[in-house]
């Protein structure tokens, strides 16, 4: 999933993507720098008479005070982070970027990237010309002078200062700009990639058949009802629209769920992690997402910096951000737990009904570095990885090759697992794999330096007495190993029985207490 700024939605635009949600905090968590009266006003409430206590607030501070404070804030203001963008390369490789701008449906202006990029470059030899000639006129004031003449050169020194100054605040605007509109730039794509919408997507292999049913089936809301597994109204009164209450046998299959996946793939190689469920808006940023755009999926936190997740892609992606690693811990493999948040905005219709789209909802989360040319081999063992375990559970899915308009900024290419769902009488995703090459590490600046096989081939760093090879940027790829509600909605539809009841998988049963069946409750 790849962030830019709010106007950069292109495409598939980013899998967490729409209107934004605030999560207003407590009054009472703003400290203000006033003198509080307190009123206390009389409230008759069901016949006792209590106080309602109003803050009446005056104002402590002169208004001079007042004006450099926020003229304080201002200054503070935290200033934008910067990708480690090559645009050497995009100006180099223009034709092809064009290209993939326009297969992958983004709203990038690569014109005027170019455009800015060509400023950049004439202004920065500009300041690298006065800095130098400033140099110069410092050189020449060394030595013993006429009066006139150092007066001269003082002059000349002064106005080249004046000069430089203003050339440097516009190169750091220019930076600053041509930085926002590169950032819109979506990765590269592989040569492999359908191009097209959603519908060119080709389809790269097919596991099990549908299940016959010789009876009428029932969707998971229906079997959820009557075997006592959800509650969503009690939950759209608590919490709103797409919240849900689990219960019963339900709360053992999330469970049984998360510590099945986080088991199964740890034995593969992968760290166990749980991650932070708020992490700062810039590294949701960073990771492709936007947290504040219009049309996020993305909840922030108001009056903060701060955003929840939508995926553990997102905190572990910032795990080792700025961090220069050691190819010799490469690749580092992680599988993650965490709850995850979705504004689903704009979705609506039958086909979003239940736990199929929701706002909050636990999920595995596999995250690889790696170095670049292992990538593409580790986006096939992900979706390995995925075929394995969706298939020991005996479900029915197909495994799709995305087309370049339903691909996120961050992508490379894009696998997605779609697996037959009875009940709503369609395919549905329940997960999928992404290589994101080093879009996600140019700005997280996760950076690896390669061992030097060869110290033949290298010159030693001067005064260092040893060999090293250049740092390069990792690649990292994500794939999902379990996104609980949609496995529950595959696992009932599928597993259902004439009688009402719904098998238990039998790689979950260890996980559930060795529970075979959930039984209709009067039974």
């Amino acid at each position: 999933m790849s962030m830019i700024p709010p106007r950069c939605l292109g495409g598939a635009a980013a899998s967490l993507a729409p209107s934004i949600f605030f999560l207003r905090p407590s009054p009472l968590s703003s400290t203000l720098k006033t003198l509080t009266l307190t009123l206390a006003l009389p409230l008759f409430h069901h016949g006792h008479r209590c106080f309602l206590r109003r803050p009446f607030s005056i104002s402590a501070q002169p208004t001079a005070a007042l004006a450099a404070q926020e003229e304080q804030k201002v200054t503070a203001a935290k200033p934008q982070w910067r990708a480690a963008i090559d645009f050497k390369w995009i100006r180099d490789n223009k034709d092809a970027v064009a290209a993939n701008i326009k297969n992958r449906n983004s709203t990038a202006n690569l014109e005027l990237v170019l455009e800015l990029y060509e400023k950049f470059l004439n202004v920065q030899k500009e300041v690298e010309r006065l800095r130098a000639e400033r140099n110069i006129v410092a050189n020449k004031m060394k030595g013993k002078l006429e009066p006139s003449i150092r007066q001269a050169l003082v002059e000349e020194g002064k106005s080249l200062k004046e000069g430089l100054v203003a050339l440097e605040e516009d190169l750091v605007q220019l930076t600053d700009k041509l930085q926002q509109e590169a950032q819109c730039i979506p990765n590269s794509m592989h040569p492999d990639v359908p191009i097209g919408g959603e519908e060119s997507s080709v389809v790269r292999k097919t596991i099990g058949s549908p299940k016959e049913f010789n009876f009428e089936v029932k969707d998971h809301l229906r079997l959820g009802k009557e075997l006592d597994l959800f509650d969503f109204d009690a939950a759209a009164e608590v919490s709103g629209s797409k919240f849900y209450y689990l219960k019963n046998e339900a709360v053992l299959l999330e469970m049984a769920l998360i510590n099945w996946a986080i088991a199964d793939v740890s034995k593969r190689g992968f760290t166990p992690l749980i991650t932070p469920e708020i992490v700062r808006s810039s590294v949701v940023e960073k990771c492709g997402f936007q947290p504040r755009g219009q049309n996020t999926q993305v909840y922030s936190i108001e009056d903060s910096d701060q955003c929840l997740i939508g995926t553990a892609e997102i905190p572990v992606g910032g795990i080792h951000m700025d961090s220069i690693l050691p190819e010799s811990s490469l690749p580092l493999k992680y599988v993650a737990y965490s709850h995850c948040f979705r504004t689903e905005a704009g979705a609506a219709g039958t086909a979003t009904r239940g736990l199929y789209r929701v706002h909050q909802f636990s999920k595995v989360e596999m995250f690889v570095f790696c170095r670049p040319e292992d990538s593409n081999m580790y986006h096939e063992e992900l979706i390995s990885i995925e075929e394995d375990l969706f298939s020991s559970l005996g479900l029915h899915f197909k495994v799709l090759d995305m087309a370049s308009g339903d691909l996120g900024a961050p992508a490379y290419r894009k696998f997605d697992v779609e697996a037959w769902m009875p009940g709503l009488g369609r395919y549905g995703e329940i997960s999928s794999a992404s290589n994101c090459t080093d879009y996600q590490s140019r700005r997280l600046g996760i950076r690896y330096r390669p061992s030097v096989m060869d110290l033949s081939t290298t010159k030693a760093k001067k005064g260092k007495g040893s060999s090293s090879a250049p740092m390069q940027f990792v690649h990292t790829l994500n794939a999902t190993a379990c996104a609980v509600p949609r496995m529950i909605v595959c696992l009932l539809e599928n597993f259902q029985q004439e009688d009402g009841s719904v098998i238990i998988p039998e790689p979950l049963r260890p996980y559930m207490g060795g529970l075979q069946l959930i039984s209709p409750k009067h039974m």
